[in-house]
């Protein structure tokens, strides 16, 4: 039997069914007449769609190429900027605590905490709002030309410390030897060979290269377990620091235990008190209320210098970096830089933000000047990402590169 297309058997089935009722009454129904003239309107509609009045079997479609794979037909997998695990940058997450067998020159290390806090909380979710702000930076395009390096060329490596949000002074302590911990590795001999090109001296105590760490991270306190960590290995070191505030006060009210003396800012005070750090440290940025001149006499006890925020207008940046470099010398050299030197229009999601602070581009140019220094590490801190609009703090803090003995320090200095 022929198959006919669905409006051919319908106009079939419904005129047989309509035309006896009409014979039957005897007369011709309105309603029958329209029916039929839609079926017909329908039939001619189903002829032209198939090209002709007769019609074969429909069969599904079927492909004649063979079934393909998404790696045979596309290749790689390759995540968008906007795709795939949340990783500073792309950069592959690795757990280096407790694989020893991972290798690393250069360790992008995310602190979430946040207990030490005085004023706004929040910032233990400062690694994963700079990483979010990240994700438009990956190695296809990585190079840049402020640097002149790609830094994905660097072996770098990414990793949390799993801090403990109860305690305190077990916070710390974890973060000390998570520090410690991978600053026992050893770096790989390209990163030698790269550090006895540019005449990097040996800083450390050991007579060996240790990998440098770059923290991303909460409250500004995280530095006080850094330094106890970087002084096993070199012994007291400078400070470059760039914030709104001193962070050398020697106590907060309401202090009434040793523990309590911890917070962000004192760790200062705390690391002078010890012996971390020398008497040549240097802050950049400092814009914020005092108790009086005895902060500023405190302060310079601790062993730093001061850039005010509006010390740029005056002196302008050459003369902004060139200060930094004197009081640093060639001394071992650690950089840490609260997100709040940066004026809260531009940056807004901080705990104890200041008006009237440094642009974006201003700072960057900064940092880019002190290329050559001996730095040990590095770190961005105070990010609390609830205060956040549009991510705008998250993406200024991702893309602040600490400097390293790039392969432009020369040249840089030659700018100065």
């Amino acid at each position: 039997m022929q198959c006919l297309p669905f409006g051919c058997r319908v106009v079939e089935v419904l005129t047989k069914c309509y035309y006896p009722i009409s014979n039957r009454m005897g007369r011709s129904s309105t309603v029958v007449r329209a029916v039929t003239a839609y079926l017909h309107i329908v039939l001619l509609i189903a002829k032209n769609a198939h090209g002709h009045a007769e019609f074969d079997i429909q069969n599904p479609l079927e492909s004649s190429k063979p079934k393909e794979t998404w790696l045979e037909k596309y290749g790689p997998q390759i995540d968008q900027t906007f795709s795939g695990p949340l990783s500073f940058s792309h950069l592959p997450y690795y757990r280096c605590l407790e694989d020893t067998s991972v290798d690393f020159d250069v360790a992008v290390l995310g602190m979430p905490f946040d207990t030490g806090v005085t004023y706004r909380p929040g910032a233990r979710f400062g690694p994963y709002a700079i990483r979010s702000g990240s994700r438009r930076q990956r190695e296809a395009r990585g190079y840049t030309m402020a640097w002149g390096m790609n830094p994905y060329e660097q072996g770098v490596k990414i990793l949390d410390v799993p801090v403990s949000p109860f305690d305190n002074a077990l916070a710390v302590d974890q973060m000390e030897v998570a520090y410690s911990t991978l600053l026992q590795r050893g770096v790989s001999a390209t990163a030698k060979e790269q550090w006895e090109i540019i005449g990097s001296p040996e800083l450390s105590k050991d007579g060996d290269i240790h990998p440098r760490i770059v923290t991303y991270g909460s409250v500004a306190e995280i530095v006080l377990p850094i330094l106890r960590s970087l002084y096993k290995i070199y012994g007291p070191i400078s400070v470059i620091h760039f914030d709104a505030h001193l962070d050398t006060w020697a106590t907060y009210p309401g202090q009434i235990s040793e523990q309590s003396r911890v917070t962000h800012g004192t760790f200062f005070y705390l690391a002078q008190e010890e012996g971390l750090i020398s008497n040549h440290s240097i802050h950049a940025g400092i814009r914020c209320k005092l108790n009086g001149l005895a902060d500023l006499q405190n302060d310079a006890n601790v062993g730093f210098q001061l850039i005010s925020t509006d010390d740029i207008d005056d002196l302008g940046i050459p003369e902004v970096i060139k200060r930094i470099r004197k009081r640093i010398g060639d001394a071992p050299v650690y950089l840490s830089l609260d997100i709040d030197v940066i004026d809260p229009g531009l940056a807004p999601a901080t705990g104890t933000p200041e008006a009237g602070g440094w642009t974006t581009r201003e700072l960057k140019r900064i940092i880019r000047g002190l290329a050559g220094l001996n730095f040990v590490g590095a770190d961005v801190v105070e990010v609390a990402p609830a205060y956040d609009n549009a991510e705008i703090t998250g993406i200024a803090a991702a893309d602040i590169e600490p400097p390293n003995q790039s392969s432009r320090s020369a040249d840089l200095r030659n700018e100065l």
